[in-house]
């Protein structure tokens, strides 16, 4: 009987060792998983700050062109101007070539940015003076310079 107590014991006593090795081998296989999740999770970090940034450069170049758009309520402008209807077919030309010359300096270096907008406010300035009473151009002066500050164009 003892000898049978001893077996149980020593039975006992490598399950108890067989437990300690796999809880040994288990803590490794769960430190090798956490290592592997904080990888994982690190990389997905990674990517999604890459692909946040790309994205607001690309808001940014699109905000930057969109600042040199130029479509004007015609209604509202004329209104505001007192324009007669000769007046305002011609200001219209002038808008649409005006909205055109502020394009092409959006998306033009920004070396020849500032010289082509400069261009393009000088051109459009000197085709509504021609139109325009001084009571008017002085009116569309102070729109004209509100909307550039505005916008961010004039500094």
């Amino acid at each position: 009987m003892h000898r049978q107590k001893d077996k149980k014991d020593n039975t006992i006593i490598s399950l108890r060792s067989h437990k300690k090795k796999d809880n040994e081998q288990g803590s490794i296989k769960k430190k090798k998983g956490k290592k592997m999740k904080r990888l994982f999770m690190s990389v997905i970090v990674m990517l999604s700050m890459t692909m946040a940034f790309a994205e607001n450069e690309e808001n940014e170049s699109v905000n930057e062109a969109s600042r040199y758009e130029f479509n004007v309520n015609m209604n509202q402008l004329s209104y505001a101007l007192e324009l007669s209807c000769d007046q305002r077919e011609f200001v219209t030309d002038v808008m649409y070539a005006f909205g055109n010359d502020m394009q092409i300096a959006a998306y033009a270096s920004a070396d020849e940015r500032k010289s082509l907008m400069e261009k393009a406010i000088n051109r459009n300035l000197a085709a509504t003076r021609m139109v325009m009473s001084k009571s008017q151009y002085r009116k569309y002066l102070m729109l004209l310079n509100a909307t550039l500050h505005n916008r961010g164009l004039l500094k």
